[in-house]
């Protein structure tokens, strides 16, 4: 990315009726964060987890066997044997299999750190959807009220049978239609702040109503990648499959090693018997067989899929960074032509000293409001451009 444009997004401001970037949206995210019901959900899953990681590197239960013989003809009396014994794999195992438990928390953590931030893109697109909307409706709702003017005047001219049947209806029209976009626009508030406050646990979002300033900085696609390589939760996942995967595969050649078994043993008859340790080793034949070929084969794979899953997510961002970066050039040349038109008020000013007919004004009106919206909806497409490129912040 040339510098003027890094320049160029550093310098743009945008006027947006909602919440500050940098101040009132993290505390936002922050307070949904705390409060989502399905982000509180997995803690506790996760949770579960990982005492159930910690539950299969635990030693198998004592055992504990005898032998009592009454039956028979045998003049040295009732024969007698009983063993307690503790079996367990080699001690290198339990090693293994703890790092190969711990990458498996740290999978799940990355997990969790994913879905978190799906759910919080989500929120701060409804917010910025949301301080779209409250801009639009404060412009809307002004030009409900110079619709109103406009009709009034025309009115009382078509009263005075200065107009036409023509020009009043279709004046009448116009303040009709703004009426209904407001109230069209305070619906869809309402339908945000429902969609957030299930993201926030059934908890209303307060906080989003001042008049603040918006401000743009990013940084070159380069810098920004790697920023992306170190934060972002789906590459984390994928490196963490790979560290569990590596893991497994040290498990599998540590339990090739034999399984072993400690314990005591007494046997015998009364007042003639014999007692004495016990011990036995596994022969490793048959039970660990291809296992360890299977986990190789298993990391290979996970690394190649790393790699192909990596690629695509960059081209991924660069697709969306190149649109933001398009977006912004094109918003930069609006709002630039944006400076040289008339304003509204100056419009309905001209119209009400009769420098403009009806026509007129209306066909002039609604070319620059078309311009006005599209700028605006130019800023909404940029900061949720914008939320794409930095999720990995979130």
């Amino acid at each position: 990315m040339n510098k003027h444009i890094v320049f160029a997004i550093c310098g743009c401001l945008f006027f947006i009726n909602g919440f500050s970037q940098n101040k009132n949206i993290e505390k936002l995210l922050n307070e949904i964060e705390q409060n989502n019901i399905e982000l509180k959900g997995y803690q506790s899953y996760i949770e579960s987890q990982q005492f159930e990681h910690k539950s299969t590197n635990n030693l198998p239960d004592p055992q504990l066997s005898g032998f009592y013989l009454p039956f028979g003809d045998n003049a040295t009396g009732n024969y007698t044997e009983y063993q307690i014994s503790q079996s367990f794999e080699f001690p290198s195992v339990y090693a293994a299999r703890g790092k190969w438990n711990d990458s498996k928390s740290q999978l799940l953590e990355s997990g969790y750190q994913k879905r978190k931030q799906e759910v919080l893109l989500n929120a701060k697109e409804l917010l910025i959807e949301l301080a779209f909307l409250k801009k639009q409706k404060a412009i809307e709702s002004e030009r409900q009220i110079q619709s109103k003017q406009v009709f009034d005047q025309i009115q009382e001219l078509y009263n005075k049978e200065q107009v036409g049947i023509l020009d009043l209806n279709k004046a009448k029209i116009a303040w009709i239609q703004e009426q209904f976009v407001v109230e069209q626009i305070e619906s869809d508030i309402q339908i945000l702040m429902s969609k957030l406050k299930t993201l926030n646990g059934g908890n209303p979002i307060d906080g989003i109503s001042s008049q603040l300033v918006l401000s743009f900085e990013i940084r070159t696609i380069e810098n920004l990648w790697q920023e992306k390589l170190s934060n972002e939760p789906r590459l984390q996942e994928l490196k963490a499959i790979e560290a569990a995967s590596i893991q497994k595969v040290k498990l599998e050649k540590n339990k090739v090693l034999p399984n072993l078994a400690l314990g005591y043993n007494y046997q015998g008859f009364s007042g003639n018997n014999n007692s004495g340790f016990y011990g036995g080793i596994s022969i490793p034949l048959w039970n660990s067989k291809n296992k360890v070929k299977a986990a190789e084969a298993n990391y290979e794979y996970q690394q190649f899929n790393t790699e192909v899953i990596t690629t695509s997510l960059y081209a991924q961002f660069q697709e969306i960074y190149n649109r933001y970066e398009l977006m912004l050039e094109k918003y930069n040349e609006y709002q630039s032509a944006m400076g040289n038109l008339n304003s509204e008020q100056l419009l309905l000013k001209a119209y009400m000293l009769g420098e403009y007919s009806f026509m007129d004004y209306y066909v002039e009106l609604q070319f620059y409001r078309n311009a006005s919206d599209k700028m605006l909806k130019m800023e909404r497409e940029l900061q949720l451009l914008q939320a794409q490129l930095l999720k990995h912040q979130l």
